[in-house]
C-alpha cells in the first residue's frame, strides 16, 4: 500500500500560484528607446506592458516543467512510503527466575530418580527442572545458583536448550557448603532490574535455612513485592533435620506469602515434579504479538523524476541556442573571405 509520511506537506502545493497573485513582478529599470511602433513590437514579443515596464512572458513548455518540478519536490518532501504487509511476531512476555540451593546437604541421597534408583537432591532436582524449562517456550529464563554466595548461572535468555544444558553442569558445593537464600533473592532482584516485561516470577527451591545471609529472607520478599516480583518457594529434603541442614519452612512461607507466591513441599522426586507440574500451571506461558508492518522509503522516486526532468529541461533549451550559433558564425566568417563587391582584386 502507498502511503505519505507527511501528507500535509501536500498543502504547499498551491504555494507558486499564490505567490504569483499576490506579489508583484520584479521591475528592473533599463534604458529604453521610445518608438512609435511600441504596440506592434509589444504584439510581436508577447510581452506584456505594465505601467512603465514591461513583464515578459514565459512560454507554455517552460511553465509546465515549472509545475512539474514543483509538484515532484513537494512530493519527495511528503516522503511516500510502500507499507508491506503486516508481520507478526511473538516476544516473551515472562521473566522467570530459578533460584537453586548448591549448598552440601544436596548431595544427601534421598530421592530417586524415574528409573527408581538412588540418588542425591540435587540430580533429582536437575532432572525435574529440565522437564520443566522444556515447557517453558516462550518466556526468558534464568538461573541463580547460591551457597556461601549467589551467583548468576545463566543471565535471562530465550534460548532454553543453553538454560537446560547449563543446569545439567551444576555440581553440589560449587558455589559454597553453606545457605544465602536472603541474598539469593537479592541477586534476582537486581536481574530483574532491566527487565521490561509485564510479569515477574522467581522460583526457589532450597533444603536448608538461611545461615549466611547479608539481607534476612524477610527482608529481601518485601523489596521483592514493592517491583511487582512474586517468588515461590520449594522446600525439598527431610524436616525433621536439625543444625545447619534443618530446613526452616517458616521462612519460606513467609517469603511466598510476602510476595503473593506458593509455598511447596517435596520430600521425593514425584513430589518435585508434581510441584513443577503445579508451577507450569500457575505461571502460564505468556507472550506479547508484535505486529510490524515493514515500510519502504519511495522519496526517491520524485526525486529522480525531478533530476531528469530538469536536466532534459535545461538540454532542449539550450539546442536552439547550439544550432543557431554555428550559422551565425559561418555567416560571419563567409562574409570576412568573400572578396567585396566593386573592389579590384
Amino acid at each position: 500500500m502507498l502511503t505519505l509520511a507527511y501528507p500535509w506537506l501536500l498543502l504547499l502545493l498551491p504555494l507558486p500560484w499564490i505567490v504569483h497573485r499576490m506579489v508583484p513582478p520584479h521591475i528592473e529599470p533599463r534604458p529604453a528607446v521610445r518608438v512609435p511602433f511600441f504596440s506592434a513590437l509589444v504584439a510581436l514579443t508577447g510581452a506584456t506592458p505594465r505601467g512603465e515596464a514591461v513583464v515578459a512572458g514565459r512560454s507554455v513548455w517552460r511553465t509546465a516543467v515549472l509545475i512539474l518540478c514543483w509538484c515532484l519536490s513537494v512530493a519527495a518532501l511528503a516522503r511516500p512510503q510502500w507499507i508491506e504487509p503486516p508481520l507478526h511476531r511473538d516476544r516473551p512476555a515472562r521473566d522467570l527466575l530459578l533460584l537453586v540451593d548448591l549448598s552440601g546437604s544436596m548431595a544427601t541421597r534421598d530421592f530417586t530418580d524415574a528409573s527408581g534408583a538412588t540418588v542425591d537432591r540435587l540430580t533429582a532436582v536437575k532432572q525435574v527442572l529440565d522437564d520443566f524449562l522444556s515447557r517453558r517456550d516462550g518466556d526468558q529464563v534464568g538461573v541463580v545458583v547460591f551457597g556461601n554466595a549467589p551467583f548468576t548461572l545463566v543471565p535471562f535468555t530465550a534460548d532454553l536448550g543453553l538454560c537446560r544444558r547449563l543446569v545439567q553442569e551444576m555440581q553440589v558445593g560449587m558455589a559454597g557448603p553453606r545457605t544465602v537464600f536472603g541474598d539469593a533473592i537479592g541477586l534476582g532482584i537486581t536481574l530483574f532490574e532491566h527487565s521490561t516485561v509485564p510479569a515477574k516470577t522467581m522460583i526457589a527451591l532450597t533444603d536448608g535455612n538461611d545461615t549466611a545471609s547479608r539481607v534476612p529472607p524477610a527482608e529481601a520478599a518485601r523489596v521483592a513485592r514493592d517491583k511487582a516480583i512474586t517468588i515461590h518457594t520449594i522446600a525439598i529434603g527431610d524436616p525433621t533435620a536439625v543444625g545447619e541442614d534443618a530446613l526452616d519452612e517458616k521462612a519460606l512461607q513467609d517469603v511466598a506469602g510476602t510476595t503473593g507466591g506458593g509455598f511447596f513441599r517435596a520430600l521425593d522426586r514425584n513430589q518435585l515434579a508434581d510441584v513443577y507440574r503445579r508451577l507450569d500451571a500457575i505461571e502460564t506461558r505468556k507472550v506479547d504479538t508484535v505486529s510490524v508492518r515493514p515500510k519502504t522509503d519511495l522519496f526517491w522516486v520524485p526525486l529522480a523524476a525531478l533530476t531528469i526532468l530538469s536536466m532534459a529541461a535545461e538540454a532542449f533549451g539550450l539546442l536552439p541556442r547550439l544550432r543557431r550559433r554555428p550559422a551565425f558564425e559561418g555567416v560571419g566568417a563567409a562574409d570576412r573571405h568573400a572578396p567585396a563587391r566593386g573592389m579590384p582584386r
